[in-house]
């Protein structure tokens, strides 16, 4: 498959004329550059090999700020991957096309891994997929794997499987069966590792425990497989990510134009939650009480994060409370956006504890 048959997508990787390695972000790309953030770079040690090389991880967790840290080790050193985005009004990190070694796919990897695993992770994998289909009835092709294994540089030992599913209805399927218990050897997170999360969202987020507990209820596309024929000591950790299909990106670059208006702090009603499974997460919403802020934060209609914690927080008809970055939409109307530089990290979105009428 040629990458320039289909549309850059969340997820996508890669690889630069330096051997770094890049994850593609959102949708919305220049027509000569692909958005992107640095995840792997080449180092003389490193958990993750490829080619008999070496790399080592650049974020060491997903936070807004770990990202910041690496547009500015960019700007130091290889300033002719950070950018300026007139659309967005933003400086981020954004791959020239002249610069791309290898664009990596992740339905193509899937399915080479499906068709030849090469070692046991790859194995997992593809028990992995074929259960998920087989609760779901979804297509092999509407998958694709993302993270260290689809650039070939995982470890057996301790890689997790980082999947992609494609399609809005595919990925409310997947959700439905893991949320219903429906696939046997997939169990969620429990015990002392879920309270190990709540407690790391609670230090790095603007949440208490008992918000981060409520998250960790939401979080469906988080777990551990097992297959004790192939993995009998222990299972492994994975996470599924929704993804948009090409006719699902329905916004070009340079179609509309954002533009920053300050900070708000609001209440709405949530009156479509269904793509706020996707990365970025939306949410359209109605009946807005600006608590703290910029007055014209009063015309949000949509609610947007770019932070992934904040996937899939409530269900259509609840109220939310948000804080983020106000914009406005091509000057028109208005929206809230999480996961932004401005706010280093205080953006939020929870559910209030009633029900807006």
């Amino acid at each position: 498959m040629d990458q320039r048959a289909r549309k850059p997508k969340d997820r996508d990787f890669i690889e630069t004329a330096e051997g770094m390695f890049f994850c593609v972000t959102g949708y919305l790309h220049p027509p000569d550059k692909y958005t992107a953030y640095l995840k792997y770079s080449p180092a003389p040690v490193g958990k993750w090999k490829g080619r008999e090389i070496h790399y080592r991880r650049e974020l060491e967790y997903y936070h807004v700020s770990q990202v910041a840290g690496t547009i500015a080790y960019l700007e130091r050193n290889y300033p002719h991957y950070v950018h300026y985005c007139p659309v967005r009004n933003i400086k981020f990190s954004m791959i020239p096309q002249e610069y791309v070694k290898k664009y990596y796919l992740p339905q193509q990897r899937l399915g080479e891994i499906l068709e030849t695993p090469r070692d046991p992770l790859e194995e997992e994998v593809r028990a992995f997929v074929y259960e998920i289909i087989a609760g779901t009835g979804i297509k092999t092709e509407d998958f694709g794997i993302t993270g260290s294994i689809l650039l070939g540089i995982h470890n057996p030992e301790f890689s997790d499987i980082d999947l992609l599913v494609y399609g809005l209805e595919n990925a409310w399927k997947v959700r439905a069966a893991l949320k219903e218990r429906m696939l046997a050897r997939i169990r969620p997170v429990a015990g002392k590792v879920l309270e190990e999360w709540c407690a790391s969202v609670a230090n790095r987020f603007p949440l208490s425990y008992e918000e981060a507990r409520y998250l960790a209820g939401r979080r469906w596309n988080y777990g551990f497989f097992g297959d004790q024929a192939l993995r009998p000591a222990q299972d492994r950790y994975f996470s599924i990510h929704p993804t948009r299909k090409d006719d699902e990106i329905r916004e070009n670059y340079g179609d509309t134009v954002y533009r920053e208006k300050g900070m708000a702090r609001i209440r709405a009603l949530v009156s479509d939650a269904s793509e706020s499974l996707f990365m970025p997460a939306l949410y359209r919403i109605e009946g807005v009480e600006v608590i703290e802020g910029e007055a014209e934060a009063q015309q949000v209609r949509e609610v947007v994060s770019f932070e992934g914690l904040y996937r899939d927080v409530v269900d259509s008809g609840k109220e939310i409370e948000a804080k983020g970055k106000l914009e406005s939409v091509n000057e028109r109307c208005y929206r809230l956006v999480i996961g932004t530089m401005m706010l280093k990290g205080e953006e939020y979105i929870k559910p209030t504890l009633g029900k807006k009428s």
